[in-house]
């Protein structure tokens, strides 16, 4: 009965992520708290093939969503591996500094007195943002 209801809160909080909108410019191409990559990772895929390889590493049970790269580029931010539910990984913004884009995300995690699912989370983040030839960074807040 505890399980399900650490399962049951889990999924909630991952609806109220989902439900979250980062600001203008980035389009979430998918986001939730299960990726195959489990090491902390940020990636960015200028073309459809360098998406394709993200992707496959991330899913490789769902094709790829669409992505117009001509106009579009995919940053993605993998917050790897974590012991329990609570944790999350929010890109907020991409913007332009220093000729650079600069691609800022949020990591959250649960607090100390936090009553998470004891199961084993691979946070993730991954959207599109306007092409660009200019170097990318990221920016943890």
């Amino acid at each position: 009965m505890i399980v399900a209801k650490a399962v049951a809160l889990l999924l909630a909080a991952a609806a109220l992520m989902q439900a979250s909108q980062p600001s203008a410019g980035v389009r979430t191409i998918d986001r939730g708290m299960q990726s195959n990559i489990d090491s902390t990772r940020q990636a960015v895929a200028h073309t459809e093939a360098e998406f394709a390889a993200i992707w496959k590493a991330h899913n490789y049970d769902k094709p790829a969503p669409a992505v117009d790269f001509a106009r579009e580029m995919v940053v993605a931010v993998f917050m790897g591996s974590r012991p329990t539910g609570g944790f999350s990984v929010e890109i907020v913004s991409a913007t332009e500094r220093d000729g650079q884009i600069v691609v800022s995300y949020r990591e959250r995690m649960p607090s100390s007195d936090a009553i998470t699912a004891q199961v084993l989370t691979s946070p993730y983040h991954i959207a599109a943002i306007g092409k660009s030839d200019k170097p990318v960074r990221f920016e943890k807040n």
